[in-house]
């Protein structure tokens, strides 16, 4: 709560949803009507290989796999599990409440 995060128990009262798993056939219904029910703007957010890309499940008979195939995925947070600093880090670096650590090189054009 520090950097201005709470926790809330609806997704009504919501501006981040975070998903932290595969998505399987059952819970894709489920998981439309919490984004749908989350007002705009919402930021989604995919933590962990799970909700990435369905991590070892993804070819698995009931695992879809990473959410972005089932609701829009603005940041991802990867790891097996993610650090839980790497979570708040990621968090709040997208919400612009810390700076970011590397900034853009370009590199000449190199003639031949």
């Amino acid at each position: 709560e520090r950097f201005g995060i709470r926790l809330v128990g609806s997704p009504r009262h919501a501006d981040v949803l975070l998903v932290s798993g595969p998505v399987t056939r059952p819970i894709v219904s489920s998981l439309l009507k919490v984004y749908e029910a989350t007002p705009d703007p919402k930021l989604v957010f995919a933590i962990g290989s799970c909700a990435i890309d369905g991590n070892i499940w993804h070819d698995s008979y009931n695992v879809i796999g990473g959410v972005d195939k089932v609701i829009p995925v603005q940041f991802y947070i990867p790891g097996c599990p993610p650090r839980p600093e790497a979570i708040l880090y990621g968090i709040a670096q997208a919400l612009g409440l810390v700076p970011k650590k590397a900034k853009a090189i370009r590199l000449a054009e190199q003639g031949s």
